[in-house]
């Protein structure tokens, strides 16, 4: 599988990175097990969990143990003081049977009132960066659904990373709220590595009922899945998060062996195709 640099971290990360949120849903251990390995077997050297995926951290922590010095651990904290961050920054390190973090995210950091409570002088910032003077995390990042806000943040504190939505349906219906072109811009001047989620994300589910294991409506046959995948990876990023469909998150894995950058004109006809799909974000 191809890598690609993550900014300045010094790191080469897999074009597709393994998310726990697979373990969001309900997984049998054996399940969980088969999958994890088949993303190590083939090459995946990029993990990014939270606490707040499930019982994610537990059910990797034996291979973080085992495979320790061939991956990259990204974590992430959506406490935004100084005293809560440290705290489960310690819980996460346990769960997860490591010393330290590659990388370590303010986890969802949509709201500007948060950002600045967050970069405050009790806030989570100062958190990491005393956890980074005493070894525990190496690299700071951000993760976001709000692209605006993500700007913001670029212009106030040092960032090596950010993870945010990247997919042809939000190209297809840009606006402030969801344009990720900028950020994908200022990152690229700032030397940031750039982590894509939601690169397989059509939109909304039309009603209520869930057919995957996603919050939202995700593509699902091979072809679009991975025509999907290739529009994200064709864009100035470094890699692209799985789903947390199990199913979905292998097909990722597999697409991202055979990677081939999208031309201009196939990433035009994507973008024309989702103009009748609704958009992920803005949520409102």
């Amino acid at each position: 599988m191809d890598r690609r640099a993550l900014g300045r971290t010094g790191h080469e990360s897999t074009i597709v990175t393994l998310g726990g949120a697979v373990f969001i849903y309900p997984i049998e251990e054996k399940v969980g097990d088969g999958f994890v390995k088949y993303a190590l077997d083939h090459g995946v050297n990029h993990i990014d969990v939270a606490p707040t995926y499930g019982d994610a951290e537990v059910k990797l922590g034996k291979w973080v143990k085992e495979y320790r010095d061939d991956i990259f651990l990204a974590c992430k904290t959506g406490k935004r003081t100084k005293s809560e961050a440290i705290e489960e920054l310690r819980r996460s390190l346990e769960r997860l049977q490591t010393d330290h973090f590659d990388l370590y995210q303010f986890h969802g950091l949509d709201n500007p009132e948060e950002l600045k409570k967050v970069t405050g002088e009790d806030g989570a910032l100062r958190a990491f960066e005393e956890a980074r003077e005493e070894g525990l995390i190496n690299h700071i990042g951000i993760t976001s659904h709000n692209p605006e806000n993500i700007m913001m943040a670029l212009g106030s504190c040092e960032l090596d990373t950010v993870l945010l939505p990247v997919n042809y349906v939000l190209s297809a219906h840009s606006e402030p709220r969801n344009d990720y072109v900028p950020v994908l811009e200022k990152t690229k001047e700032l030397n940031i590595g750039v982590i894509a989620m939601k690169s397989v994300a059509k939109g909304p589910y039309p009603t209520e009922e869930r057919s995957r294991d996603t919050w939202y409506e995700p593509f699902t046959n091979p072809e679009e899945v991975e025509e999907a995948l290739r529009f994200t990876l064709s864009q100035p990023v470094t890699t692209a998060t799985t789903s947390s469909d199990l199913e979905i998150a292998r097909m990722m894995i597999h697409s991202a062996e055979d990677f081939e950058p999208m031309g201009e004109e196939e990433q035009e006809s994507l973008i024309r195709r989702a103009a009748s799909y609704r958009p992920l974000f803005p949520r409102d």
